[in-house]
């Protein structure tokens, strides 16, 4: 009989800048204890970044859009998705120093094994990260 896959963990938060500590919280809780060490630092920056951004640039301001984070595990990473009802497409920005933002993508390249961007089949867009289980990669 085939392994059958872990069910993914399922979250939306209203699209707002509480909801980013509440993300960033439920992420975590979901990881298995034994690699919370390993990636909970890591992967609770990158759930901070991606809803940070989908609230930020993606969500209207009226404050009735969701942001939904789907976290789920797959040849040796841990997946993240965060969607928002946006239709523009995030680009690495190239802040200066004196620059007051525009650094989310960059870590996002930096700590994340892959990443893209994806349009949503209904309405929005998705930002997809994975990290390795391991730090070997």
């Amino acid at each position: 009989m085939p392994e059958i896959p872990l069910v993914p963990a399922h979250w939306r938060f209203p699209a707002h800048p509480v909801s980013v500590r509440r993300a960033r919280q439920a992420v975590a809780e979901s990881l298995p204890e034994l690699l919370r060490p390993r990636l909970g630092g890591d992967l609770g920056l990158l759930t901070s970044e991606l809803v940070t951004n989908a609230i930020r640039h993606g969500a209207c301001a009226d404050g009735e859009d969701l942001v939904e984070l789907v976290l789920w595990p797959a040849d040796g990473h841990y997946r993240l998705a965060v969607s928002d009802p946006g239709t523009g497409k995030p680009v690495l920005a190239h802040p200066t120093a004196d620059s007051e933002s525009g650094r989310g993508l960059i870590l996002v390249e930096s700590l994340a094994t892959a990443w893209t961007v994806r349009p949503r089949p209904t309405r929005g867009t998705s930002v997809i990260a994975g990290l390795p289980f391991d730090q070997g990669g």
